[in-house]
């Protein structure tokens, strides 16, 4: 099976910077195209942005500008970086590992993605 475990969560003041890793262990990590998600209480779980297969990096509209994604397939680690951070980036943030999303395309739906982390929080102060 492929695990995903996030970490580099926590608590930030609103204006500041945090980056998020997601190591996975099994399976074939480039065979992967990869997505972050997040959940507020009370909301269902929102896309955040993707990373292929070959690289190519997609975001939510309202983040675009603000979160970066990136991966380093050496290290089987994806990473998601976030700036300018505003309360209603709190958040439980997810990574997700999908193998039938097709080659070259990503998934802004949860259930198109066949792995899941166990989430880290990431809580942003006023």
């Amino acid at each position: 099976q492929v695990r995903l475990v996030e970490s580099g969560g926590g608590l930030v003041q609103a204006g500041g910077s945090l980056r998020l890793s997601c190591a996975a262990s099994g399976g074939t990590f480039t065979s992967y195209s990869m997505g972050w998600f997040r959940q507020a209480p009370g909301k269902e779980r929102e896309f955040v942005g993707a990373i292929t297969q070959s690289g190519h990096t997609y975001y939510a509209d309202s983040l675009k500008g603000r979160f970066a994604i990136s991966r380093d397939n050496a290290k089987n680690t994806v990473y998601l970086q976030m700036n300018s951070l505003n309360p209603e980036d709190t958040a439980v943030y997810y990574c997700a590992a999908g193998f039938s999303i097709l080659p070259g395309s990503y998934s802004q739906k949860a259930y198109e993605y066949d792995y899941w982390g166990q989430g880290t929080q990431v809580t942003v102060s006023s």
